[in-house]
């Protein structure tokens, strides 16, 4: 691994209090690992700054509570999670090491919320494990790894396990992870001290057969939490009890418009800051659906659809503040910026768009 120089760039120049966005891609098309911008919190728009090499498939980016470190996972078989430091004035990167996952392709991870792990899921061999992180952020053998069993009813897409997100709750007690082959959302209690994930005592929640579980979020006030399932282009809607680290389902709305019959498959979902709103990203149909969020239910109510301006919206991004939206379309190479109306939920088009080859994950670090 290694970083390239900085790219020159006019008004990107970064200078004190800057944010920066880092987007992880597949290398292919050109793509050469993590690429590093300023953002513009104004605008939304962004200005290249850097790219960390040598990096095969870092598809998806998790960074530390204190913003110091930032992990990504290696998407290939026998998979593994890189680590690398963070240039506060720069935001560039400069690699720590790497671990392997102990699974193939894994395609999440987080960190926890006191900086001690990183968790990852494995989505082709349908694992999760748990790596510490040293004092000086490079990642540490696993302390723990975990193989999900078992199938559903997808011949296809469901023969096995396919661990495809792992995700703590707010308190970072219990890990919550979306497996897309058992149509279940396995529930484990993180233990610190050990660096050890224990099955809950409801240890899973199962959705609908053939859902296809994919990508998992909280309400901000931790009372609602929803999960994007990618082959039935569906969300789940949760209520959550945090002392046990429960699930109880509130019922499934449909990603995609009525009478839409061609192939489309759901892969991100957030919740905007302000838990008014909910975003989702469908692929084939190629756009964001945007739902708004009953405070005092949790329940989902369709506002719209916005296109993304490509194709295969695999991931995006909400910014911290809630005022934009990126959409990372895979198979167009570009992230294209979306203003988010903070009343209604819609989304406009900025009318900026970068180019960055086979973007996945959006990530930003202020």
């Amino acid at each position: 691994m290694n970083a390239s120089p900085k790219t020159p760039l006019g008004n990107g120049t970064p200078g004190h209090g800057d944010v920066f966005v880092y987007v992880g891609t597949y290398t292919r098309r050109g793509s050469e690992g993590i690429y590093v911008f300023h953002y513009d919190p104004a605008s939304g728009a962004l200005s290249p700054l850097s790219t960390a090499t040598g990096i095969q498939n870092p598809s998806f980016l998790a960074i530390d509570p204190q913003r110091r470190y930032l992990y990504a996972v290696n998407e290939a078989g026998g998979g593994a999670v890189s680590a690398f430091a963070i240039d506060p004035a720069t935001g560039g990167l400069t690699p720590l090491n790497r671990q392997s996952s102990h699974g193939d392709g894994p395609c999440h991870l987080t960190v926890d919320p006191t900086g001690q792990y990183v968790l990852a899921a494995n989505y082709s061999s349908g694992s999760v494990c748990v790596l510490p992180i040293g004092e000086g952020g490079a990642l540490g053998e696993a302390t723990d790894h975990i193989q999900h069993e078992g199938s559903s009813v997808n011949p296809r897409r469901q023969r096995g396990p396919h661990a495809h997100s792992i995700n703590l709750d707010p308190a970072g007690r219990y890990a919550f992870v979306p497996d897309l082959g058992l149509d279940k959302i396995m529930i484990y209690q993180l233990d610190l001290d050990q660096g050890v994930l224990r099955p809950n005592d409801e240890p899973w929640v199962a959705v609908h057969p053939g859902a296809g579980p994919r990508h998992f979020a909280f309400h901000p006030n931790g009372q609602y939490a929803y999960v994007i399932n990618e082959i039935d282009s569906t969300v789940t809607a949760f209520a959550y009890d945090p002392e046990r680290g429960r699930l109880s389902e509130l019922g499934v709305v449909s990603t995609l418009p009525a009478g839409f019959q061609d192939t489309s498959w759901c892969a991100d979902l957030h919740v905007a800051p302000s838990g008014k709103f909910l975003y989702g990203s469908n692929r084939g149909h190629d756009s964001i659906v945007i739902y708004a969020i009953d405070q005092d239910t949790g329940m989902l109510t369709l506002v719209g659809f916005e296109p993304t301006q490509g194709k295969t919206p695999r991931n995006f991004g909400i910014d911290p503040s809630g005022t934009f939206l990126l959409a990372a379309n895979q198979d167009t190479d570009t992230i294209v910026a979306f203003r988010i109306d903070a009343d209604s939920g819609t989304l406009s088009p900025t009318g900026h768009v970068t180019s960055v080859p086979a973007p996945v994950c959006v990530l930003w670090r202020s």
